[in-house]
């Protein structure tokens, strides 16, 4: 019989190592993309210094990463598929985000390590230059024309308008943005974000940035909608949004 030991937790040297190799990246690379001293990753990787909450805060940035992801094991066994799962969107239910561009309204907030994001989105910006900077994230996404008239902007394609009732699906990690096409004040969108990023509705949030640390709220003012989602509604909270500003 042979006995069983405990399998010990890994170091922060351990895992640098393990996200050195992952990357294909020498110590020294790893210094200049981290901006931590080599000596310094050196004494890190062979566990005779550790990291600050501070340095690693710097070389989670640096490298673009999630703090989650820096203490990723790549070995592990995976978990047990979940099944038999079931949430119903309601829409007083979703958690609610707010930005000069966008209400965001992601649904089934209570489901843990969703593989897929369902979001209805009120999309307000009327041009690239007044949405900004195309964003990327993990996965994939589908995007279904709910009202009005969407122009689709991506990295690698020309800008194109979909009516109501269209849709397009593709791969986030090409910069997109949806916006309002010429001659409508307002869209609304049901999208569909897929990803196998456990954390994929952390990485959704963070997309906002600090204008959008906005309303993490319950949206309890917001009936159900038939068709429209309350318009009114949401117009008068954007206002008083703005007006604390």
């Amino acid at each position: 019989m042979t006995s069983q030991h405990p399998t010990p937790h890994p170091t922060i040297g351990g895992l640098l190592r393990s996200l050195r190799a992952r990357k294909g990246w020498t110590l020294k690379q790893m210094s200049e993309h981290s901006g931590i001293p080599l000596s310094t990753l050196s004494k890190v990787e062979h566990d005779r210094l550790t990291l600050t909450y501070d340095k690693l805060l710097q070389l989670s940035q640096r490298l673009q990463l999630r703090m989650s992801e820096l203490f990723a094991e790549q070995d592990e066994a995976p978990e047990p598929a979940v099944t038999a799962r079931r949430s119903i969107g309601r829409i007083e239910d979703a958690i609610r985000v707010t930005t000069p561009n966008y209400d965001y309204y992601y649904l089934c907030p209570e489901l843990r390590r969703k593989r897929m994001i369902p979001v209805l989105t009120r999309v307000r910006a009327k041009s690239i230059e007044e949405f900004g900077e195309l964003v990327h994230h993990s996965g994939e996404e589908y995007i279904h024309v709910l009202e009005g008239r969407m122009e689709v902007h991506t990295e690698f394609y020309d800008p194109i308008v979909l009516e109501q009732g269209e849709s397009v699906y593709i791969d986030s990690n090409m910069g997109h943005a949806y916006i309002a096409a010429e001659g409508c004040d307002e869209v609304l969108l049901l999208g569909v974000c897929s990803s196998a990023d456990e954390q994929l509705m952390e990485s959704l949030l963070t997309l906002h940035g600090d204008e959008g640390a906005v309303r993490h709220e319950k949206a309890k003012r917001l009936k159900p909608p038939a068709a429209r989602l309350a318009a009114k509604p949401v117009k008068r909270a954007a206002r008083r949004t703005a007006s604390r500003k």
